[in-house]
């Protein structure tokens, strides 16, 4: 495991966050999915260092692609495209509703049409993530 290769992972996890997992959030607010008052690439701060929210999403994205890559990237073909997918949507979304509450001191979420939605967003972060990575030339052939 090379160092650009996690570079390579966080970037693209981060742009993934900025333009798929924002992309289908803004579609789902144009729809009214997601109300407009959570509007997608939302700039209010987040505590504790006051980072606009985007950033913040974008920032924790590419944590997750750094450490997914390696992983992932040994995949090929279909099971390449299906496990990131997959794994963003499942994964990312579990540890946003049962693992972020709790650490914030607040309750786990329910399981319902927004863990859906989440699900539905985090697998776009995926695939962008993997299509990232395969546009940054880091795919063996």
């Amino acid at each position: 495991m090379s160092l650009k290769l996690l570079l390579l992972g966080f970037v693209a996890g981060f742009l993934a966050t900025l333009i798929f997992h924002q992309g289908l959030w803004y579609l789902f607010n144009q729809a009214g999915i997601i109300p407009l008052d959570r509007p997608a690439w939302a700039t209010d701060p987040i505590p504790p260092f006051g980072v606009p929210a985007v950033l913040s999403k974008a920032f924790w994205g590419g944590l997750w692609g750094l450490a997914l890559t390696p992983v992932l990237i040994h995949l090929s073909g279909p099971s390449y495209w299906g496990a990131w997918i997959l794994v963003g949507a499942l994964a990312l979304t579990a540890v946003a509703f049962f693992v972020v509450p709790p650490l914030k001191g607040e309750p786990m979420q329910a399981v319902g049409p927004r863990f859906l939605i989440g699900m539905a967003v985090n697998g776009a972060w995926g695939f962008g993530t993997a299509l990232i990575l395969q546009l940054f030339g880091v795919l063996r052939s």
